[in-house]
């Protein structure tokens, strides 16, 4: 294998022309309505923003993948449909999907246009990566973030297809596409409309000299005076139990996988994805910068720089993830 694919966010026009500028080979975003897994007001692309931005991207030698990886509701595939139809149309590199239905429309209407399998597919061993190959032509899987590199060396000596994981970003400790606490919470989904911990259900509410963080109808946080306010997401939210509060599922610490770059080479990946589509430019801009200079830099020498990147990183901590899990 040659170097390392690197995938960057877009949530805007303006941050696929950051990213593309930055360094990055490819760009993944999403259209503005509910076929995308970032369904926020103010992200997205219309198809004319989508198609300029792909000119831009192919006229640096990049490309540009769209992501359509929620699953439609029953008895309405048109919008997710023409959503595949419209990438296909404007020259889009890539799809990446989810849904086992509109996978085998998409292979079928639109027999040379790449299919990547998303993250929110939760496809995480073998037979189910190998089936998605054999049946759709999926050529590429985004893995799920709850894989160690020894989970995934296995499933590349063994998997058809190439394969994509995160190495920088907000950290899902749950298996992507399998998770249901915002569903539960706010009525919304991120796996139908695209969206979790939707602004629309935040609250802060003053307590004193505390702030309260509130999605739906549940707590999620308490702050001091002298704490920063995190965003109410309920797996990175701080609660008691037992006597004691505090992150029973994950720390607010973002996702940074920079480091093992070289046992993830070792392991067989083939592309390192950056998360943050709901990140402005300037966010984009550092980070994909970074990144790409540290990849080059370990491509020439097999030794990973150390740069820093902690002014963008959340919570100002980072981690490895499931990475390097040692307690199993």
């Amino acid at each position: 294998m040659t170097g390392f694919e690197l995938i960057c966010p877009a949530g805007t026009p303006a941050a696929l022309r950051a990213a593309v500028d930055a360094g990055a080979d490819a760009v993944y975003c999403g259209f503005r309505d509910e076929t995308n897994a970032r369904n926020f007001p103010g992200l997205n692309f219309s198809r004319d923003e989508l198609a300029e931005g792909i000119r831009y991207a192919h006229g640096r030698g990049r490309k540009v993948f769209v992501a359509i990886n929620t699953y439609p509701a029953a008895g309405n595939a048109g919008p997710w449909h023409r959503a595949v139809n419209d990438a296909a149309r404007l020259g889009a590199d890539a799809v990446i999907m989810a849904d086992l239905g509109l996978l085998d429309y998409a292979a079928r209407a639109h027999p040379n246009l790449r299919l990547h399998l998303s993250v929110q597919a939760s496809a995480a061993n073998p037979e189910a990566i190998g089936l998605f190959h054999e049946a759709f032509g999926v050529q590429r899987v985004v893995l799920p973030r709850v894989l160690t590199v020894a989970d995934i060396k296995g499933l590349t000596a063994q998997a058809p297809v190439e394969v994509e994981v995160f190495v920088f970003g907000g950290l899902c400790p749950m298996a992507e596409g399998r998770c249901s606490l915002s569903s539960y919470a706010t009525g919304l989904s991120p796996n139908k409309q695209g969206v979790c911990s939707p602004a629309s259900h935040v609250r802060y509410e003053p307590r004193g000299d505390e702030l309260v963080s509130r999605l739906g109808g549940f707590t999620v946080n308490v702050f001091g005076a002298d704490e920063p306010a995190g965003y109410p997401t309920l797996c990175k939210g701080r609660f008691a139990a037992r006597g004691r509060a505090s992150y029973l599922f994950e720390e607010p610490t973002s996702l940074n996988a920079l480091a093992l770059l070289p046992e993830l080479k070792a392991a067989g990946v083939h592309a390192l994805k950056i998360e943050g589509r709901q990140r402005g430019k300037a966010y984009i801009a550092a980070v994909v910068s970074t990144y790409r200079q540290a990849i080059d830099a370990f491509e020439r020498s097999g030794a990973v720089p150390h740069v820093d990147l902690d002014a963008v990183i959340e919570g100002s901590r980072d981690t490895a993830g499931a990475y390097q899990r040692s307690w199993r």
